[in-house]
């Protein structure tokens, strides 16, 4: 059975707490938040880049990857919340509770490299967003981005909720954007519909491409801190409302992943109604779709892309930045200032603006680096969430962990293939 938590005594009763207890009406609303932060991570620039690739080289032939890739998320995060739920405790902080302090470090060490590919991914969306939208040069707009990221991490002097808010408000916007991008782009709904059930490749190259959209659709960062996003914000004191609280959370994950599921297919079926249908199969660059989308869409279909990617970019970039924070203190029982963890975090992105690396090119390198974390967060996951003595009455049931199971061997499958197409050739 489920205890009280101390804490829980200390504090007077929020309202999602209010409704567990039966205290005040039905509401879905103090349950919502945690999920559309997660999802954020979900329609970061990363997936921006690796969408537009697959889109205009293979058409809609990789629609199907991003549904796939869409309900492993559901499921992961969901297993995610659950975890921060049933113990109290972060994935990370659980990790470093049963885990030997050597395999912890370890731990931490590729999760805080992982996050670094994260920020890179993200921050440079952001200021391409910038450069894209305001026609100033890039290495200004990476100054702009970096105020704009600070101002963002700065909601969180006054709660979880304004932050939470000002998130959901963004994937609104992104979301918006790509309706009216699929409006002027026109694609056949039949078809996208037949491909988004169809398992297909087309030769190797659109197999590095599946994998680089799984990396972007699967964060590792992301699992780690949903489990921190659950836990204690709303606590149950009794197993009757543990199982609520958790229902309620399935609804909250269910919205926002569909929302950000829906915004990843947006992604590719714009690329491939805009650029693959007019014989454009090499718009591998988000400079180059942005230049590429006004002769054929128009003006507001380019300036809506530009602002769908800095807001993207801007605020994933903060939630990588909290992520970061989580695994530190959670592997490791450390942590640094929040703005110094940014001012870290956000050089080598920096650095790659001043030297003129390819920016796309280096987004699409980084999604395919986050797929190789992937099982480093998830095995864990898996295995804790299976343990009766860890989650109590949230223990996941055994078709639950058999279709986890499944999920963390495709996996690794994919990125062992994906490490032989790589070497050999």
């Amino acid at each position: 059975m489920m205890a009280t938590r101390p804490e829980a005594l200390e504090r007077p009763l929020g309202r999602g707490e209010q409704i567990l207890r039966g205290s005040r009406k039905f509401g879905i609303l103090p349950f919502l938040g945690p999920a559309f932060i997660a999802s954020v991570a979900y329609i970061d620039p990363g997936n921006f880049a690796t969408n537009i690739a697959g889109g205009s080289k293979y058409g809609y032939t990789l629609v199907w990857v991003i549904v796939a890739s869409n309900l492993m998320a559901m499921l992961i995060q969901t297993l995610s919340a659950k975890l921060g739920i049933a113990t109290g405790r972060n994935l990370p902080e659980v990790c470093r509770e049963q885990f030997s302090r050597r395999t912890s470090i370890l731990l931490w060490i590729q999760a805080e490299a992982i996050a670094m590919a994260t920020d890179l991914a993200e921050f440079l969306g952001a200021a391409l967003g910038f450069h894209l939208l305001l026609g100033v040069a890039l290495f200004p707009a990476a100054l702009l981005t970096a105020v704009a990221a600070f101002l963002i991490l700065g909601l969180q002097r006054w709660g979880a909720r304004p932050l939470e808010a000002v998130v959901a408000s963004i994937v609104f916007v992104i979301g918006a954007c790509y309706v009216a991008e699929l409006y002027f782009a026109h694609p056949p709904l039949g078809t996208v519909a037949l491909h988004a059930v169809k398992p297909e490749f087309a030769g190797s190259g659109s197999v590095l491409l599946a994998v680089g959209i799984l990396g972007a659709t699967v964060m590792p960062h992301v699992i780690y801190l949903h489990s921190a996003l659950t836990a204690n914000r709303i606590q149950p004191e009794d197993d009757t409302q543990a199982r609520r609280l958790f229902r309620y959370t399935r609804i909250d994950v269910l919205i926002a992943m569909s929302i950000a599921g829906l915004i990843n297919m947006a992604m590719l079926v714009m690329a491939a109604a805009a650029f693959y249908k007019s014989g454009l199969h090499n718009v591998d660059s988000l400079e180059g779709a942005h230049k590429t989308l006004e002769p054929i869409l128009g003006s507001a279909a380019s300036a809506l892309f530009a602002l769908a990617l800095l807001a993207s970019g801007l605020s994933s970039s903060a939630i990588g930045t909290l992520s970061g924070q989580v695994v530190m203190q959670g592997f490791i029982r450390r942590q640094i200032p929040i703005w110094l963890r940014r001012l870290v975090t956000m050089l080598p992105a920096l650095v790659v603006v001043a030297v003129g690396v390819n920016p796309s090119r280096t987004l699409v390198l980084s999604q395919v680096v986050l797929s190789f974390g992937i099982p480093f967060a998830l095995i864990p996951l898996v295995l804790f969430t299976r343990r009766r003595d860890l989650m109590g009455p949230l223990v996941n049931r055994k078709a639950t962990t058999a279709a986890a199971g499944v999920v963390a061997s495709l996996i690794i499958s994919l990125n062992v293939f994906l490490l032989y197409q790589t070497f050999t050739g």
